[in-house]
């Protein structure tokens, strides 16, 4: 998808979010209609989900694709490394990744955006896959730390 495409697909996104969670102050409502949301409106989200905090745990919550790792290994993964360095990861082709955790072999590339809670403390990371490599750039990133502060 061409840039400017991108960027409108991701406004228009953003604006209609902005409308549907007036409805509940329920996280995980919220999480659940933002995964529902982007899973269906951007064509290349072939898994699209959040993976929360449990102690020292890192485990599946709402998500839209196919069956997940329900637990993922400590301080293992994309997932974890968006929480441990605190800030967006994006990998273009997740069989280069070091440690990467393949709960589908269809996923190919990978962006995670570590979410938080209002005293700022990272509680989870919302997490989406693509079936290509190189789907995700700064526009992603960008939009989606700009949606998962809507949580």
């Amino acid at each position: 998808m061409d840039k400017k495409k991108k960027e409108g697909r991701y406004s228009r996104i953003y604006k209609q979010l902005q409308q549907l969670l007036t409805a509940s102050q329920n996280t995980e409502a919220r999480m659940a209609t933002v995964i529902a949301v982007l899973h269906h409106k951007i064509d290349y989200f072939f898994w699209t989900g959040f993976y929360c905090l449990d102690g020292d745990v890192l485990t599946v919550k709402s998500y839209q694709g196919p069956v997940a790792c329900q637990v993922l290994k400590n301080h293992t993964g994309v997932c974890w490394a968006g929480i441990n360095k605190q800030q967006v990861i994006i990998v273009a082709d997740v069989h280069n990744f070091d440690g990467h955790i393949a709960c589908d072999s269809r996923s190919k590339s990978e962006i995670v955006v570590p979410i938080k809670n209002k005293k700022g403390e990272i509680f989870g990371v919302l997490d989406v896959d693509s079936k290509d490599v190189n789907s995700f750039d700064e526009a992603d990133a960008k939009w989606l730390q700009t949606i998962v502060e809507l949580i």
